[in-house]
């Protein structure tokens, strides 16, 4: 959009150039400079406003029965869902520490899931039976990106990133990582999935 903001000042400058006083005797390159500026600045408008639809028309959806509002929440829910992705990736490797709740002291899996969410605005509790209780429950073939999931009766957490797989920080000796949840103890002890 700034691009285009610039392209359209160069060509109304151009343009004012042209219109001043003895400007009958404007040369051809003058000319072809204007028209040029003019051209690109048409063009980028075009691809600003293309990218703009293709955006609406992502989020819109393909089906109109479904309400406005919903896309528009899940739109939001997926831009969500990412930020809370790429913060959690950031502490890949941070050592586990039972009680922790910070980068600098180590996580533990609840607390990396309440500092992540913090940091997005979204304070949750620092205790994984208590995130349970936030936002709405999701089925496991609904997960998206950001979804909280749980194991083990409610004792563990960690972030849904998508692919099946999800981040945490598993416990004591171990640092935040990237899991699979079909491998077999979280396959086992899944205990469900909340949307904060």
């Amino acid at each position: 959009m700034r691009a285009a903001r610039l392209v359209c000042r160069a060509a109304a400058l151009a343009f004012l150039s042209l219109a001043r006083p003895g400007a009958a005797r404007v040369s051809s390159l003058r000319r072809r400079v204007f028209f040029t500026l003019w051209l690109a600045s048409l063009l980028v408008l075009l691809v600003v406003v293309s990218a703009a639809q293709g955006a609406r028309r992502l989020c819109a959806g393909a089906d109109d029965s479904v309400a406005l509002s919903d896309r528009l929440q899940d739109c939001r829910q997926a831009r969500f869902g990412a930020r809370a992705v790429a913060i959690a990736r950031r502490y890949l490797g941070i050592p586990y520490r039972l009680g922790g709740t910070s980068p600098s002291t180590g996580f533990d899996c609840s607390g990396f899931v309440a500092y992540v969410f913090a940091q997005i605005g979204v304070n949750l509790p620092h205790y994984a039976a208590a995130q349970y209780g936030y936002g709405s429950p999701i089925e496991q073939a609904q997960l998206e990106p950001g979804d909280l999931v749980f194991f083990a009766s409610l004792s563990h957490v960690g972030i849904y990133i998508g692919g099946g797989q999800f981040v945490h920080a598993p416990r004591s000796g171990k640092v935040v990582k990237i899991s699979n949840l079909s491998d077999s103890w979280y396959a086992a002890t899944y205990a469900g999935a909340r949307r904060p």
